[in-house]
């Protein structure tokens, strides 16, 4: 066929972009019933799918120094990753982390489009490759779903409703206990469970989190992603011509034109079956172009080319490319926009992996007293009251010991009895700091407090020393 310059593209009228597939001209809800996908992707994404699901379900079980290898506890305000135990003193570098991650989003779209969409965002995994899969299992395809839908409320249906029903609270409920496993561990999860009455706050907590969950599968379905998320939007400023996405090749596919057996083919290798909409989860028809409610989950490429490969024609029709590399035959290029995102993304990965190879397991602040000045003691010697706050991130009780390094002769004094800071817990304390009155020879004097463990150095604090205010004669 001759691809000519001249093929008229679909992108000529964006009518379509005026209303959304899930409602209809009445702007009430069109419930979207996707055929079964089949094909390489779908294969693909089926073992992804497991692999994601083993990796999910498995890391609350993991320990590490008996504590889990994740823990996100915001209420505790303390989190584990990979076995570090970082606290609310380290936010900065989960602050720092979230930008990273954010910016990532912004490169990996900018050169791939919405392939985290189809392949690993969490609604997509659970919706089309665990309760889709059972809808098909219990229901039927689409045919037999949309059937089902119209029909009176008979033996059958009430079955197959109850059943989906009871499958779907049942996946909801497992995957709102490990949610939660992730934010305060599988032990207090297993213990709410062991004893819902001692724990009904918790217990009612983890079924609303269940509903929530089966609200979202059962009815709110792609809702999710064309309302809720706000990844699509960012489509608009974030692709360009140059981004990977499943395209339609209106080069190769315009005209359109109806299958004829045994007659020559006219026009483009579109043969409008409408196969590429069927599978669609969102709807939509891909031959428009990228869209607002495509999720790159690769159904339509699937079903492509299976009717393209029934006909005898080439497959590749759906793909993944860019607008140039459709239209202009070009290569995925590395653009200035994908390598100034690119250098951002490295100097701030470089910042992170500096700060979490820096960060360090204790944290100490030292303050004076507040509303104290210095107090005048025996001995010619001065003192000032400090407070101390002791943060241990370490799974092992911290003994302390604090020292001024900046002079020799001095006094430290805790008050009540030694420090000990017990194992991911913070200790606060107070202590006197006596000075000889001539060393004291600023109203301000800079002191360093030295912070020992077991004969071991682990903090230095800079704080000052309050003495007199020092008057001097000016002739």
């Amino acid at each position: 066929m001759n691809n000519s310059d001249h093929k008229p593209s679909p992108l000529q009228d964006e009518s379509f972009r005026d209303s959304i597939s899930t409602i209809d001209k009445n702007g009430e809800r069109a419930w979207i019933f996707p055929t079964k996908p089949q094909g390489k992707y779908y294969d693909l994404r089926t073992y992804f799918t497991w692999f994601y699901l083993t990796i999910f379900f498995s890391l609350p079980f993991i320990k590490y120094n008996k504590e889990p290898l994740f823990l996100f506890n915001v209420s505790e305000k303390k989190f584990i990753l990979f076995g570090a135990i970082f606290w609310a003193q380290d936010f900065f570098i989960f602050g720092l982390g979230m930008l990273i991650f954010i910016l990532f989003i912004a490169l990996f779209t900018v050169v791939f489009g919405r392939l985290f969409c189809g392949w690993a965002c969490p609604q997509t995994i659970f919706m089309e490759m665990v309760f889709r899969k059972i809808e098909y299992w219990i229901d039927g395809d689409a045919n037999y779903q949309k059937t089902l839908k119209k029909a009176p409320w008979n033996a059958d249906k009430i079955k197959k409703r109850a059943l989906k029903f009871l499958a779907f609270y049942s996946i909801s409920f497992i995957i709102a206990n490990t949610l939660l496993s992730y934010l305060i561990s599988v032990a207090q999860v297993l213990s709410i469970l062991k004893d819902p009455n001692g724990h009904i706050g918790s217990f009612v907590g983890i079924f609303l989190f269940t509903t929530v969950f089966f609200f979202i599968y059962w009815w709110f379905r792609e809702q999710v992603c064309l309302i809720v998320c706000p990844y699509g939007r960012m489509q608009g400023v974030l692709l360009d011509k140059s981004s990977v996405v499943v395209a339609y090749d209106y080069m190769r596919g315009e005209d359109r034109h109806k299958f004829k057996k045994n007659e020559p083919r006219i026009g483009g290798d579109c043969i409008d079956c409408n196969l590429c909409i069927k599978v669609c989860p969102t709807g939509i028809d891909i031959r428009h172009g990228t869209q607002l409610e495509c999720i790159s989950c690769t159904a339509c490429i699937d079903a492509c080319d299976h009717m393209m490969e029934s006909v005898g024609l080439e497959k590749g029709l759906i793909r993944y490319d860019s607008e140039n590399g459709i239209k202009n035959k070009v290569k995925l290029t590395f653009t200035n926009r994908m390598k100034a995102y690119t250098t951002v993304l490295l100097v701030l990965i470089s910042v992170e992996v500096v700060l979490l190879s820096t960060r360090s397991d204790y944290d100490a602040t030292v303050l004076r007293a507040k509303g104290m000045l210095y107090q005048e003691q025996p001995n010619n010697q001065l003192s000032n009251l400090y407070t101390i706050k002791l943060v241990n991130k370490t799974r092992k009780e911290l003994p302390v010991e604090l020292k001024i390094e900046n002079f020799k002769d001095y006094k430290l004094q805790i008050i009540g009895k030694e420090m000990i800071v017990k194992k991911e817990a913070i200790t606060e304390g107070e202590f006197f700091v006596y000075l000889n009155k001539s060393d004291v020879t600023e109203h301000k004097l800079k002191l360093t407090i030295g912070i020992y463990s077991n004969g071991k150095r682990i903090k230095t604090i800079q704080t000052n020393f309050l003495g007199p205010i020092k008057f001097t004669n000016k002739h």
